[in-house]
């Protein structure tokens, strides 16, 4: 079920109503209920995927806490393959096996490639990784082992986060299934204006810059430079307002339920390099690969060659956890590469500022590392786009070729768009640029309340006039 949707319109509101008049007691298996029906609504049958690996990391974890030695360490890894497992066969048979077969026709073998046509169950990255994170914070004695299934069912596919995050730690979310949430005015009123932030995000400019973007993507070669080149910025900006905008949208839902998820953006392209650009894009899956791939296997506390190799690691898997792709794969390995540099460059950089005489908090410094951060960011989010990387590579070449300003507009992406478009762009970072600065939201909250209203009528009617209603997946949902 998609959040910009008209079944999620009529789903959220009936389940607040049930949640907030139905006993404690009787609040999970709610919860538990509402979550199925969400996650049925795409593909009823992989449901059974799902609760297959709930069921394996339920047992798991009990199993964990209950033995010592080297049995604690069997069950970790008998989960962490067998939930893998499921993840390798929706997600990476075909990619693996299609790679094999065309390496093995390089050698000279002749191996037929297997057709195996699946449907990825939407979301399946996101809650393995959830999953996974609890059997490994039950084995390491970070959190304790629930023995209550539906708890611990629900942990896994809590509706608003099940298909796109963030991707919760136990710790964080667990426990609060146990609390009881009563019917708050000013914390539901709070959930819904960061859920009509979201839909304003999704709706009036991830989905219109999408239109753009989509079709010069779709043929990089029937449009020229500047097209290219506008079609990558606007890609930037679609795919951060499609992202964050959905986890705006599930944290809000979870607010007016009584729920706290985390964080999982923070401004990322005023990012004043590649190193902070990762601690403020997609959070939860840079902790996770953090905490769980890049300190195990060494961190910053190993010798310098295996820093670099946990590094480069740690940005082609996670290249790859975005898709079975070699272009996915390219744009991991291209931020660890850019994250060695900027490490390796740094005092270089510092002395020749000192030199030209800007110092470390300067203006004109800050506006040139956060510039320059951006423009690496669109070289990346080529990659990260293109359909294959032979068009990886001619739109990474031809960004400044044949400038043809009488040709801006696309077949789906008219010039009347482009007024609609940039003031979305600008009422976006106007907010995001200020809002830390002049701490809107409280004297917002302290404002006349028609004031308050204007605005509130305002957001709705740009979303109803500007929005772009045919119900685009959410680009994340694909992982």
């Amino acid at each position: 079920m998609l959040f910009n949707s008209l079944e999620f319109a009529v789903f959220f509101p009936v389940v607040c109503c049930l949640y907030f008049a139905t006993p404690h007691r009787a609040r999970l298996p709610l919860l538990l209920v509402a979550s199925c029906a969400f996650y049925m609504a795409f593909i009823p049958a992989y449901i059974l995927i799902l609760f297959v690996t709930i069921a394996i990391d339920y047992f798991a974890g009990i199993r964990i806490e209950n033995t010592e030695g080297r049995a604690r360490k069997t069950w970790l890894i008998v989960s962490i393959l067998s939930t893998c497992m499921v993840l390798f066969v929706f997600k990476y048979f075909d990619f693996f096996t299609g790679n094999f077969v065309g390496l093995a026709h390089l050698v000279g073998w002749s191996l037929p490639k297997p057709v195996v046509h699946i449907i990825l169950p939407i979301g399946l990255s996101f809650h393995t990784f959830q999953s996974l994170s609890y059997v490994i914070e039950v084995y390491y004695g970070r959190q304790k082992a629930e023995h209550n299934f539906i708890p611990y069912a629900t942990y896994v596919m809590f509706f608003p986060q099940l298909v796109a995050g963030p991707i919760e730690r136990p710790q964080n979310l667990l426990h609060q299934f146990y609390e009881q949430h009563e019917f708050d005015y000013d914390r539901i009123t709070a959930g819904l204006k960061r859920m009509a932030w979201g839909f304003f995000k999704k709706l009036v400019v991830a989905d219109r810059l999408a239109l753009y973007v989509n079709d010069v993507y779709a043929a990089p070669r029937n449009f020229n430079g500047l097209q290219i080149t506008l079609a990558t910025f606007f890609f930037a900006y679609q795919i951060y307002c499609d992202f964050s905008g959905y986890s705006d949208i599930a944290l809000g839902a979870a607010q007016v339920l009584g729920f706290k998820l985390m964080e999982n953006f923070n401004t990322p392209y005023y990012s004043r390099s590649i190193s902070e650009f990762w601690h403020r894009w997609h959070i939860s899956l840079s902790t996770w690969f953090r905490d769980y791939l890049y300190i195990p296997m060494g961190g910053s506390r190993a010798g310098l060659p295996r820093w670099v190799l946990a590094i480069m690691v740690t940005f082609t898997v996670s290249g790859l956890w975005h898709g079975a792709n070699w272009t996915y794969v390219a744009w991991g390995a291209l931020n660890g590469v850019y994250l060695l540099v900027g490490v390796a460059t740094k005092n270089f950089r510092d002395r020749f500022y000192g030199v030209v005489g800007l110092g470390k908090d300067n203006f004109a410094r800050r506006c040139v590392a956060v510039g320059t951060t951006f423009a690496l960011t669109l070289g990346a989010w080529v990659l990260f786009r293109a359909r294959n990387l032979n068009d990886a590579g001619y739109i990474l070449t031809h960004w400044f070729s044949h400038w043809n300003f009488s040709t801006i507009k696309t077949p789906q992406f008219q010039l009347k768009y482009f007024p609609a478009a940039i003031a979305g762009l600008i009422a976006l970072e106007a907010i995001q640029l200020l809002q830390p600065k002049f701490s809107f939201a409280p004297r917002f909250a302290r404002s006349p309340i028609f004031l308050r209203w204007a605005v509130y009528m305002a957001v709705v009617f740009s979303v109803i006039l500007f929005g772009v209603f045919r119900q685009t997946q959410f680009i994340y949902f694909q992982f």
